[in-house]
């Protein structure tokens, strides 16, 4: 492209899709800027473990050069799965090696940041920039923040998640709910809090699945762990329900009903929470989405196409989005930014809504009648 190299590339949002967009552009001489609400790197808990797939989030860390220190980093095991019952019961154990085709590395959300961070120019990202407004400019944009600073920038690009405050600049069309809330909780130092679990996480995942309703626990790298009960419920649940989610007392007396007949084993989980708990009702964009390109602002990652997470591609779309986009804009046999920006969003709206579909399948059949025998058929490549 004649003109790309001459323009200020603005990112909203440092997490793993910006971050990776940043990288790729800037290994290849672009002006970036990353511009992350958070007062640093460390300003809020990371959550679960991410696994990285061959064809999506392997292959941008790999086209940004960073394939040894992701191997430093990645936890050996930590993608062992085992499925259960609602009586601890397990049904199939997992456990891919290395050149397996089904080989998915999990590596620990912090690691991750740190090391595409590492990857970028000293200042390339500024922190304590919440997103307030976007003003045209010429052919740029002023970017207001809420501190009262403005920035300006040619090219802005979307990678603010699943309430992302940019996407109504480029359309209106919202996400719908999909029938399921999760609730996300942590247990720190799990082998001395929770050492029944620890023992039947064995350091990697736990999918339980049983009477329609999930539990999903996943190992971190610090010795905590993660888990997600996930169940049916109208889309205003969260604020009817009347449970104080900063008592888990409260929370586990809804459990006991809510999950009623599961083992007490489960109990642990609860009783040793650290912090609160945080409800996610799960919402997704339709799959037939579609809007007007503009030559100056686009979005990747869920700003752009929501979906929930019983599929673990929330990670690996942003990091392909951001591959893939660094291929147009960089491409020179695009004539203009619009040119490049219509054509990946083209792609990126087909994959994601065969992803969406995909995911709206998983997130039905795991919260379903027979949800166990899904899952053990799909594992055993049934």
């Amino acid at each position: 492209m004649n003109n790309i190299r001459s323009k200020n590339i603005a990112i909203i949002g440092a997490g793993p899709g910006g971050l990776t967009l940043a990288r790729l552009l800037q290994m290849n001489g672009l002006n970036v800027k990353v511009y992350e609400r958070d007062a640093d790197k460390d300003a809020r808990p990371k959550g679960a473990t991410l696994d990285l797939h061959d064809e999506s989030g392997l292959a941008a860390i790999r086209a940004a050069g960073l394939w040894d220190a992701f191997m430093q980093n990645y936890r050996p095991g930590a993608d062992r799965l085992r499925i259960v019952d609602k009586h601890t019961k397990i049904w199939h154990e997992d456990d891919a090696e290395r050149n397996d085709e089904f080989w998915r590395p999990e590596i620990d959300r912090g690691p991750l940041q740190k090391i595409l961070l590492d990857s970028l120019l000293p200042g390339t990202v500024v922190w304590d920039r919440q997103f307030a407004a976007l003003t045209p400019d010429g052919e740029g944009w002023t970017i207001a923040f809420k501190n009262g600073l403005t920035e300006p920038a040619d090219i802005v690009i979307a990678a603010d998640g699943a309430n992302s405050k940019l996407r109504p600049y480029l359309t209106d069309i919202k996400p719908f709910f999909v029938g399921i809330t999760a609730i996300e909780a942590s247990v720190y130092n799990a082998e001395v809090n929770a050492p029944n679990m620890h023992k039947l996480l064995n350091g990697g995942k736990i999918f339980a699945l049983d009477d329609s309703k999930s539990l999903i626990v996943s190992s971190k790298g610090d010795g905590s762990l993660v888990y997600y009960p996930g169940f049916k419920t109208n889309e205003n649940w969260v604020q009817e329900c009347g449970i104080d989610f900063s008592d888990k007392m409260q929370v586990l007396a809804w459990f006991k009903q809510e999950y009623k007949g599961w083992d007490d084993a489960w109990d642990e989980l609860f009783e040793n929470t650290t912090g609160n708990f945080i409800p996610r009702p799960q919402y997704c964009m339709p799959l037939n989405q579609t809007w007007e390109a503009k030559p100056n602002l686009t979005m990747l990652g869920d700003a752009a196409h929501l979906m929930p997470p019983y599929a673990g591609e929330g990670v690996n779309m942003a990091m392909l989005d951001a591959l893939e986009l660094s291929r147009h804009l960089l491409n020179h046999y695009h004539p203009d930014t619009l040119s490049a920006i219509a054509s990946y969003e083209t792609q990126m709206r087909k994959r994601a809504s065969e992803m969406a579909g995909f995911t709206l399948q998983n997130t039905d059949a795991l919260h379903a009648d027979g949800a166990l025998q899904f899952m053990v058929s799909m594992m055993q490549g049934g």
